[in-house]
């Protein structure tokens, strides 16, 4: 404690009664987690996992043990209070995540930062900011239902970012849980190399505590929440299980650690200290996955679970975390790697992760990377060099902010009134021209019209837009001049759904949502040429271009993308004017002729062409372009490409024949089911236009025990009935069927 802090500690002391006793807890409480720790006393993880696999739980849990909140609340509890990380009334009432939430605890002497994140795939970007900057993850999953959809969406982003995980198999309580399933289903589905290094003491109602494989011994939690821990010898009837687990638990380590392979070839028995070295080894390197066991909900196993993070997650710097230089065009693209340690004469290095306004301003969420930052000081915005000087530093704890001076290395902190877009790097030096690998933005697979109900909240209806559209990058917003309508995308109808009753609870502007609109898209059956002149003359400098070549379709798997290559050789075609015809292309393939949807999966092979000494200019080539591709679209073949999805529904096992049933109305391909103990799990891929409306139905062919979710998987053409629909609609659109003709006439 710093001489200023305990004057001010010891004055406040001296004027002691009953009423300030809580001042001073708190001041001490915020003295206490202001103290820099060590850098290897850090360590910035994310909880991670499927929809309702536990996560809010189990962080509520983790303050309550380490002593940050005095009580702990359900996630849908009936007090009416909820849990501390979701601090969104809707949150509450959904009883779902839909913001990640930072916080940060001490425990034996170690400061974790966490973030809790949502599990529901319509927020998706908001678990792949939180990895981007977090140093290791609990994956957690249901002991019930395993490996899920969103879990391998998760799995997918801790690979990306290539963050080191432990598996905490949660809901040890629930009936039909099966840990030992659990991690089969990680070898199988997530080619994960996971082993136990804990076991339950019975499953359901019978589970008494968990058994601890390394140091041989039975851990049980006493008291009403579980917060006394009682060791104890392994029960007669687990021992033999506890050595064979062991033993496996060694074999696995053995396979990708050197040193612990060593001894098991030398038949020597490893100590603990080898084997927990062992898995903290490799677990680093993500080649091997511990396995823990618990249930929050019933306050067991969570203690172990922090040791384990403490044990075997990284410290910031134990990780190595890159940045671009850009000094100048000889050094662009050279990589250095990032100084972690607490060195306040290293520049400042940080990256904004997250946007959200609060009532004080916009709240900008950052992690320092290298260096030091204190109040008063400034920083730079290393995209588009702007100043900003630093008025207040913040850390977070749910949605409540408690003020610090200066951030280190491995801290996550806020900042306000930043203007800046989610994945910006900070720097304290104008000069330096660094950035940093910026954060995965997946696109969006749903479109919805949206208007507000009555015209006089556009301006709210404005405001709360411009917030979203900035705080989400998944949630895009554009006005269609074809249909006269506003238009908002995202990951689902949730997602959607979620804003529409935000902008109505925060903003006072209800909205209607129209029915949601796919983003289909439009490609090439055969290889077209071309050959296509724009001659403009009307006196004075004319327009003169001439572009040939051949537009061909991309394989399946690039069907989402377009691609454009100038063939050209010779001087026929200016090098200058080149640019104007790839924009020309790309601006083309914006708006199909088909059904007026994107075109995609074409690539676009310039060969030759003409130019004139005079009238050529980019804009000519950039119009020669565009009337190229019409001329391909009126002699090719095209068709509509559809995004499918890859659909999982968990339901009980009598509904299975219902459920496969509808499926196929929807023009779903069952591609496998797994069922245990009276519940099955459905796979199937079914295209997101015929998807609507499935939740409800869902439901209520279950009883409402269903659940289902879906992510995207890929674009596949469509069927020729829902093209025609589609073609016919556009043309019904642009007024150029018959009929209309007619009239207009």
């Amino acid at each position: 404690m710093t001489i200023s802090n305990f004057l001010r500690l010891s004055n406040v002391l001296r004027s002691v009664n009953k009423s300030n006793v809580s001042q001073i807890e708190k001041f001490s409480s915020h003295v206490k987690y202001a103290e820099h720790k060590p850098l290897e006393k850090i360590r910035n993880i994310g909880i991670s996992a499927h929809i309702d696999s536990g996560k809010t739980t189990l962080t509520e849990r983790i303050l309550y043990y380490t002593g940050r909140i005095d009580q702990m609340h359900e996630v849908k509890g009936k007090d009416n209070v909820g849990a501390v990380m979701d601090s969104m009334e809707l949150e509450r009432q959904r009883g779902i995540t839909i913001q990640s939430a930072a916080t940060y605890t001490i425990w034996k002497d170690h400061n974790i930062n966490i973030i809790d994140t949502p599990g529901h795939v319509d927020f998706t970007v908001e678990v792949e900011r939180a990895l981007r900057v977090l140093d290791g993850a609990v994956l957690v999953l249901c002991a019930v239902g395993g490996v899920q959809s969103q879990t391998l969406t998760v799995n997918r982003q801790m690979k990306r970012y290539t963050v080191p995980c432990l598996a905490f198999i949660n809901k040890l309580d629930r009936m039909g849980a099966n840990p030992y399933r659990v991690v089969k289903q990680m070898r199988s589905k997530m080619n994960h190399n996971a082993a136990f290094v804990q076991l339950p003491i019975g499953l359901e109602k019978e589970c008494q505590g968990i058994l601890d494989l390394i140091e041989e011994r039975a851990i049980y939690f006493d008291g009403d929440y579980g917060e006394s821990i009682r060791y104890d010898e392994v029960p007669k009837d687990n021992r033999a299980e506890v050595q064979e687990r062991r033993h496996e638990l060694i074999e696995h380590l053995s396979n990708v650690d050197e040193t612990l392979g060593e001894l098991f070839l030398e038949e020597k028995t490893p100590t603990v200290a080898d084997i927990k070295q062992a898995v903290r080894r490799t677990t680093l390197k993500r080649s091997f996955t511990p396995v823990l066991v618990g249930t929050a909900l019933k306050n067991k196993g969570v203690q172990p679970l922090l040791d384990s993070v403490l044990e075997y997650l990284p410290n910031p710097g134990e990780v190595e975390n890159t940045a671009m230089l850009n000094e100048d065009k000889e050094g662009e693209g050279q990589t250095i790697v990032l100084d972690p340690s607490r060195n306040d004469k290293k520049p400042f290095v940080g990256l904004a992760f997250k946007l959200e306004v609060s009532k004080f301003g916009q709240l900008t969420y950052l992690r320092c990377y290298q260096g030091m930052l204190k109040r008063g000081e400034n920083i730079f915005n290393a995209r588009t060099n702007k100043k900003v000087k630093i008025s207040r530093l913040v850390r977070m704890h749910s949605n409540n902010m408690e003020e610090v001076t200066e951030v280190m290395a491995g801290d996550i902190f806020a900042l306000f009134g930043v203007d800046c877009a989610s994945g910006d790097t900070f720097v304290n030096d104008g000069k330096l021209q660094l950035a940093m690998e910026s954060i995965h933005v997946p696109d969006p697979v749903v479109s919805m019209a949206i208007k507000p109900k009555n015209n006089k909240d556009r301006d709210n209806f404005s405001k709360a837009v411009a917030r979203f559209t900035k705080e989400d990058p998944t949630f895009q917003f554009r006005y269609d001049p074809d249909n006269k309508e506003t238009i908002v995308s995202g990951m689902g109808e949730l997602h959607l759904e979620i804003y529409a009753q935000r902008m109505e609870r925060e903003y006072n502007c209800p909205v209607e949502l129209g029915k949601p609109k796919v983003a289909f898209r439009e490609t090439m059956m055969s290889s077209c040429s071309f050959d296509y002149l724009h001659k403009k003359q009307s006196g004075g400098a004319g327009q003169y271009a001439r572009v040939t070549g051949i537009m061909e379709p991309l394989p399946p798997h690039q069907n989402t993308t377009l691609e454009f290559i100038d063939e050209t050789i010779g001087t026929n075609v200016p090098k200058q004017f080149v640019p104007g015809i790839e924009k020309g292309f790309l601006d083309t393939c914006q708006k199909g002729y088909l059904s007026g949807h994107k075109v995609s999966g074409v690539k676009f092979r310039l060969q030759d062409g003409a130019h004139h000494i005079v009238d050529s200019s980019e804009l000519a080539f950039f119009l020669a372009a565009k009337g190229a591709v019409k001329e391909v679209f009126d002699d090719g073949a095209w068709q509509i490409l559809e995004p499918i999805m890859f659909v999982e529904v968990t339901l009980p096992e009598e509904f299975h024949g219902t459920v496969v049933g509808q499926l196929n109305k929807r023009g779903g391909i069952i591609t496998g089911s797994e069922g245990t103990e009276g519940w099955t799990t459905i796979y199937a891929e079914v295209p997101l236009n015929n998807m609507f409306g499935y939740a409800g139905e869902l439901r209520s062919m279950t009883q409402g025990k269903g659940e289902f979710s879906m992510e995207y998987s890929r674009y596949s053409p469509c069927l020729p009935d829902v093209q025609e629909k589609l073609i016919r609609k556009h043309q019904e659109d642009m007024g150029l069927l018959p009929d209309q003709k007619k009239k207009k006439n």
